[in-house]
């Protein structure tokens, strides 16, 4: 059977390993999360229309789910992508990540709420920037661990490291459940996301990572994971709490 640790006590606790080039690297998780607001213009409405078609016929989200959406199509219908695309740049250069966000790879996303998780297993070397497209819709992004709770309108952007539990939920809620997201509610949230390169000096700087905190264990893995203190842990979908063996 697994336990939850106290969330607040789980923050200080944790180890992510990365790959490093050829090698697994250990570093601290941040408790850090850097957001704000950017004006970015409404996407038009046949791009809305589209993005609709495509989550209810061929992504079928379920409450919880987060797919990829075309990017390469949506630009096609989108004369304001790159002003989105500035806009977050410009945010970014007040951290000195100007640099680090130009280079960063970009994808379109949707989601139907989110049930929490973290992305440490397969993004452990890179943190996420997210700027949300969609109106409000009453949600939150939730950070149990950190206490952040972020309500989430068109231009809401935010960093945040990808080993930080986090979730999609409705902003009158503590935890995720499916019933928060039915059928004929309107919940699907629209973002562009950056994979931030943890490595970076700057980038490490603004979210306070230290590298190299467990160089022996890391030696000994060959996979991308999150450690609570001395185990692998697991993230509850429903709460956010740590889940490790006892």
């Amino acid at each position: 059977m697994s336990h939850c640790p106290e969330s607040s006590h789980a923050k200080n606790l944790l180890t992510s390993y990365f790959w490093s080039g050829d090698a697994i690297r250990s570093r601290n998780v941040s408790d850090v999360v850097i957001s704000g607001m950017v004006d970015v213009p409404a996407p038009p409405a046949r791009l809305i229309a589209d993005w609709d078609r495509e989550i209810s016929q061929h992504l079928e989200l379920e409450p919880g789910d987060v797919e990829t959406l075309p990017l390469a199509r949506a630009r096609m219908r989108w004369p304001d992508y790159s002003r989105c695309v500035q806009a977050v740049s410009d945010w970014t250069r007040e951290f000195g990540l100007q640099d680090v966000f130009t280079a960063s790879s970009i994808a379109l996303m949707a989601c139907r709420g989110a049930k929490y998780h973290h992305d440490g297993e397969h993004y452990g070397g890179a943190a996420f920037c997210n700027l949300f497209l969609s109106e409000d819709k009453g949600l939150d992004l939730h950070f149990p661990s950190t206490g952040h709770r972020i309500p989430l309108v068109r231009g809401t952007v935010v960093i945040f490291d990808t080993g930080q539990p986090h979730a999609v939920i409705q902003r009158n809620s503590n935890s995720f459940k499916a019933a928060d997201f039915p059928t004929e509610l309107d919940c699907s949230q629209v973002f562009l996301t950056w994979e931030l390169p943890i490595e970076n000096a700057f980038f490490a700087k603004a979210l306070q990572i230290n590298f190299d905190t467990n160089p022996s264990t890391a030696l000994l893995l060959n996979e991308e994971q999150v450690w609570l203190k001395n185990a692998r842990g697991k993230v509850c979908s429903d709460s956010g709490e740590w889940l490790i063996p006892p």
